[in-house]
């Protein structure tokens, strides 16, 4: 067996790379007859597989993944019976191995992705995330703190000194009720896609200016995404401001806000407006 990178960082990278290697090989074999039991399978085979190498590489360090049975609930401190309780822990891998499966069950969608991201309890920053990667399967990629992406780049609207139109990524399935009158108030067009590692990422690279969710998630929804875009210097926060928190004995996280730093303030000050 080759051994992987033993910096947390690139072991992320490795990590969420291997599991989506593994989810395009279940995709090309199981085609998309049914979409249920591809979700499922997909899933499963993700989670085996983050669990069986954390396990092997990581065996003093908890694990806190969407497909361990009882993750949703607050009390659920121990993910599985003679694992470390993760809210003692001093570090703790926060994944999820498969988001978005129903574009993972849909042919042709590249808006699905695989979230690993490690907490550690002496993190200087206020998240305590220190490491962190999103792949990106069927889009061939994997952003990662190890080289977080640069800044991304201004528009071609606004190098040029024009009017900047925001594009502001948006759920296909669930957008926050307020979210059309916020988009008419900024002047914000909205842009539908899939899991919320794949429009976190789609920030990252510039391709939409910031991501608005709120009415459920949990932190495996965000952990990875959160801890990339960070690193590269976007913002990140709760919708009315306050800190993303991680390891908390609730894992639900409802709301975030993920933009360029230069709209934050226009951002949060809407979301004031038409949240509440």
């Amino acid at each position: 067996m080759t051994s992987p990178p033993m910096v947390d960082g690139a072991f992320a990278r490795w990590l969420a790379a291997r599991a989506g290697q593994a989810l395009l090989g279940l995709r090309a074999e199981l085609g998309f007859g049914d979409p249920a039991a591809l979700k499922s399978a997909g899933d499963k085979v993700a989670h085996e597989l983050i669990r069986t190498e954390l396990a092997a590489w990581r065996p003093g360090d908890a694990v806190l993944s969407e497909e361990d049975e009882g993750a949703r609930l607050a009390w659920a401190a121990e993910v599985n019976p003679g694992t470390v309780s993760r809210l003692t822990a001093d570090r703790v891998w926060i994944v999820d191995p498969l988001d978005g499966t129903r574009e993972f069950a849909e042919e042709g969608r590249a808006d699905w992705a695989v979230h690993v991201a490690l907490w550690a309890r002496d993190a200087p920053g206020p998240h305590g995330l220190v490491a962190g990667a999103v792949a990106l399967p069927a889009q061939q990629r994997v952003l990662a703190t190890d080289y977080p992406p640069g800044y991304p780049p201004m528009t071609v609207e606004a190098a040029a000194g024009r009017d900047r139109i925001i594009r502001l990524a948006a759920s296909r399935s669930r957008p926050p009720v307020f979210l059309t009158d916020l988009a008419e108030d900024v002047g914000a067009h909205l842009v539908p896609m899939g899991s919320a590692g794949a429009k976190i990422a789609a920030v990252v690279t510039g391709e939409v200016h910031a991501y608005i969710h709120a009415g459920g998630q949990y932190e495996w929804d965000s952990a990875a995404p959160v801890a990339v875009a960070t690193a590269t210097g976007l913002h990140a926060s709760r919708i009315d401001g306050s800190a993303l928190k991680y390891n908390e004995a609730d894992p639900r996280l409802p709301d975030l806000l993920v933009c360029r730093r230069d709209l934050a303030p226009r951002l949060l000050a809407a979301l004031q407006r038409h949240s509440g």
